[in-house]
Parts: structure tokens; C-alpha cells; sequence
């Protein structure tokens, strides 16, 4: 591995994969990989913006229609499937054996990029490696992961690996969608429709895939309804509808408190609010894809701007060895591998003895213990057996009011010079306006952080006036409620 003079890491050596012929093919996804999953500093794309909330919707046709559909957006780029096919040596190799649609008219470049990419999309459906045998009985897991790009965008990578049709012992296969999408709730609903056509016939797919492709992606709220034709069951309408929050639609807290207690998520919380090095061990692909991303998204409205991997594959175990901040997923087969070499290990299995295996030691004392309660209170008004849109509710409320009674009077601290200008964060007056000696002390280390960096200077290049979206919603609430009880003191 190598690292520039800052630490950041700048490429992945390829001296773990075999050098024989068969495997040339995993030098380039490998390369591929070195760029994939690094989000270091990457610029305008990935720095947080609050969500705008939609509008009502208008009577004019055309209005109704912009409003329904986020504009030049398609629900995947391709779909592919992902077999197990027996080598020469014995093992078996992960090969994509479909796709749609198939990309013509590339030029050489794009063409091998392309490849490059397929390649690493195999090992993410099969991180495991080749350590596979036939099976009879295989239970269907859906999981999801991330690529980054060269120049910093994002595709989504959903992936459902189970047993295909036949009789007696067969490998796995996975069916994996690729889109500049996240809304794993969505894309699941589909894998449901892809995987009822299969067992029919892989003909049954291409038709369906078709008229996805075809249809707008909904904007928050809305549906947007395919149809689709099945033997012996006619023409079928199936409808599907993104969630009105959509900052949240690729989280599902549900797994997460599952796995660890409400004080174990603020322990992990209190670890990646200052960007720490952390890693989730599971046996279920399922599980480390939801829990990752349920983490990163208790951060809003700041983004992890560092490292993160949902599912590590086997070959590329030592990312774990990197010096900077990181989210990591790995399988649980692989502990031993992992155990020393990160500040925070997290243990998401049903059967552990104790959740954290490594830690700092401090996670307890990270965050300001009056805010720490009010998080566990906020908590604790779940109610057992609540839909997926409430528990999500819930659960991001009580951590964005965290940041709103922490940083929420940071727009007050930004200066400008003149109009059209851009303004200047006055950090050290910022944050001795703090009255709270715990909070101030939090917020010291947290305004170190490149998160919250990239997150001003966002709001730097921005102009002077009312801010949109739910965090600034919010701060406004928790103002005027704070002036509603200073009147009433008095």
C-alpha cells in the first residue's frame, strides 16, 4: 500500500492476487477498487445540501408531471447476474453470465473501464472469495454496496444472491442492479419482481427490466406504476413508490437497533462523529450492507467524507491496515484478520459475547452527557412494532436535534464583506459562544473533522439569507422555542 504525506490513501498494491493467467482480470478491478471506494476530498459533488422539500402539486398537467418525477433520472444503468462457475483448478470463479442492457458503441477506452467495473462488481456479490461448494438449500439475502468513481460520483451497487432453478446440489447466483439511485427499500421491492420471473424463465426478466428502464424514477411520495405480463397470471400492474423523506430511503434503522442497544449506537455514533476507524463484523451480507449505511446516515446533515465499504471482499482484506478514518463491513469468518487493526470493532452477530471487541476506550465520554440523555430519551418513544417510515422518523430526529443544540447557531458566525461575496466562518468565536462546557469541549473536536469542514465551506460559497431544507427547519424550531422559554422567565 502507499499513502501520501497527509496519510491519505493513494493506491492498493496487488501484490495479494495470484499472478497466473486466469486471474489478470482482478489486476485492473483491483486498480478499479483503489478509486471506487476512496472518498476522501472529493470535491462539490458529495459536500452536504439539505434536501429542498417538494412543493405541492400544481393543477397544470405539465407541472403535475415535473413534480411527480425527478427529472433525467432512470431507475438502473444495467442489471447483471453474477454465476459461480467451476475453473480448471477445481474452485469456482464468480462470472457475469447476463446483462441488460448491453452496452454498445464504446470506444476502447470506455469499453475496458467498463470491464474493469464489471470485474469488481463480481467480487462485491461474491466477497467471499472462491471458497464455495454446490448447494441444495440457500437462504436469499439482499445486500448493497458502493462504487466511487474517478471523479468522485457515486453508483449504488443492490445485489440478491440466491439458488437458481434446478435439482440437486447447485452454487448460489446473484442478481445485482447498478444505479445512481440509493433507495434500498425500492430496488428490493424489485429484486422481489426479478426473482418471481426467473423462476419461470430468464425471458421472463429482459421484458419487465425493459419497461423499468423505460419509466421516470417517482420524486419523494409518489409512485410510479409498470406493467407487466405473466404467463398463466396475465398482465400484472405493479406500483412503486419512493418514501416522502428521501434522505432516508436507503436506511432502515430496524437492523441496526436490532443488532446493539439504543446506548451502543451512541457509543458507535459518538465514534464516527469524530471519524474513527471503524469496523462491523457479521455473518449476513444483509445485515453489515443496512447497518453501515444506517450509521453513516445518523451523521445528517453532515456526510462521511471518508473510507466506506459496506462488504469488504476477501482479496482485499487489508484495507483494514489504512490509516485513515474508515466504515468497514467485513464477515465474521474473517475476525482474526481485523481484530488489531481499527479503533472501533463493532460485533453485529446474535451470538457474540461482548459487541465491542477493540475500542478506544473513551466512546462514553465523547458526547455531552445531558445530550447523550436526550437522545436516549427521544429514543425510547419508539414503539415496538413500528412501520419503517415511523422507526425512521424517530430515529433521525433525536440525532439531528444533537447537531441543531450543538452547531445549529453556525450561520450566525459566518461573515460576509460585501454582496456577492463569499462568506468566512469565524471558527474560534463560534465555538466559545458555546455556554455548555461539555458542549464546548465536543464541539472543539468535532469542528476538526472533515465533515463538518466540507460542510462550511459549503455554506461559505452560499449567499446570505433563509436556508432550506430539514436541518435548517429545525434550528429555526429549536430558536424559537428557545426564545417562547426565555419569555417566559422573565
Amino acid at each position: 500500500m502507499k499513502y501520501d504525506n497527509s496519510g491519505e490513501l493513494i493506491f492498493w498494491s496487488i501484490g495479494t492476487i495470484p499472478s497466473d493467467e486466469d486471474r489478470r482480470g482482478e489486476r485492473g478491478a483491483l486498480k478499479r477498487f483503489s478509486t471506487m471506494w476512496s472518498s476522501f476530498r472529493q470535491g462539490k459533488k458529495d459536500k452536504v445540501k439539505d434536501l429542498v422539500p417538494p412543493e405541492p402539486l400544481g393543477p397544470a398537467p405539465d407541472t403535475v408531471r415535473q413534480q411527480r418525477y425527478a427529472s433525467g433520472q432512470n431507475f438502473f444503468e444495467y442489471l447483471v447476474v453474477v454465476s459461480l462457475k467451476k475453473s480448471k483448478e477445481g474452485d469456482y470463479q464468480p462470472q457475469i453470465t447476463y446483462q441488460f442492457p448491453k452496452k454498445d458503441g464504446m470506444v476502447r477506452f470506455q469499453r475496458e473501464e467498463e470491464e474493469k467495473t464489471l470485474k469488481a462488481i463480481t467480487l462485491f456479490c461474491f466477497p467471499e472469495g472462491i471458497s464455495w461448494a454446490p448447494l441444495t438449500e440457500y437462504h436469499s439475502e439482499t445486500f448493497s454496496f458502493v462504487l466511487t468513481e474517478i471523479d468522485g460520483s457515486r453508483r449504488n451497487g443492490y445485489c440478491r444472491r440466491l439458488l437458481p432453478n434446478g435439482n440437486g446440489a447447485r452454487p448460489p447466483e446473484a442478481y445485482c442492479i447498478i444505479s445512481r439511485l440509493a433507495c434500498f427499500g425500492l430496488f428490493s421491492k424489485i429484486f422481489d419482481e426479478v426473482e418471481k420471473r426467473r423462476q419461470i424463465s430468464m425471458a421472463m426478466i429482459y421484458p419487465f427490466m425493459q419497461k423499468l428502464r423505460e419509466a421516470p424514477f417517482p420524486a419523494p411520495g409518489n409512485t410510479v406504476q409498470i406493467k407487466s405480463f405473466i404467463p398463466e397470471s396475465g398482465t400484472e400492474i405493479i406500483s412503486l413508490t419512493r418514501p416522502l423523506d428521501s434522505w432516508l430511503e436507503h436506511v432502515d434503522f430496524a437492523t441496526l437497533f436490532h443488532c446493539l442497544t439504543d446506548e451502543e449506537v451512541l457509543l458507535v455514533f459518538a465514534a464516527a462523529v469524530l471519524e474513527r476507524r471503524i469496523i462491523f463484523i457479521a455473518e449476513e451480507l444483509g445485515t453489515l450492507s443496512q447497518v453501515l449505511h444506517a450509521v453513516a446516515a445518523l451523521l445528517y446533515p453532515f456526510t462521511w467524507q471518508h473510507t466506506f465499504i459496506s462488504i469488504i471482499p476477501e482479496i482485499l482484506i487489508d484495507v483494514v491496515m489504512a490509516p485513515t478514518p474508515y466504515l468497514l463491513g467485513v464477515q465474521k469468518r474473517l475476525l482474526d484478520q481485523v481484530t488489531d487493526q481499527s479503533d472501533l470493532v463493532v460485533d453485529l452477530s446474535d451470538d457474540k459475547k461482548k459487541t465491542f471487541i477493540a475500542s478506544v476506550g473513551d466512546e462514553k465520554t465523547i458526547l455531552p452527557p445531558k445530550l447523550q440523555n436526550e437522545i436516549l430519551q427521544a429514543l425510547r418513544d419508539r414503539k415496538e412494532g413500528t412501520s419503517v417510515e415511523e422507526l425512521n422518523r424517530v430515529v433521525s430526529e433525536a440525532f439531528l436535534a444533537f447537531f441543531v443544540k450543538t452547531v445549529g447557531h453556525y450561520t450566525s458566525y459566518v461573515k460576509y464583506s460585501g454582496p456577492g461575496q463569499h462568506g468566512t466562518f469565524e471558527k474560534r468565536s463560534f465555538y466559545k459562544a458555546i455556554q455548555s462546557k461539555t458542549t464546548r469541549h465536543f464541539v472543539k473536536k468535532f469542528i476538526q473533522t472533515q465533515m463538518f469542514d466540507l460542510f462550511m465551506q459549503e455554506v461559505e460559497q452560499q449567499q446570505p439569507g433563509p436556508q432550506q431544507g430539514i436541518f435548517h427547519k429545525k434550528i429555526v424550531e429549536h430558536q424559537e422555542k428557545k426564545k417562547v422559554e426565555k419569555v417566559k422567565r422573565h
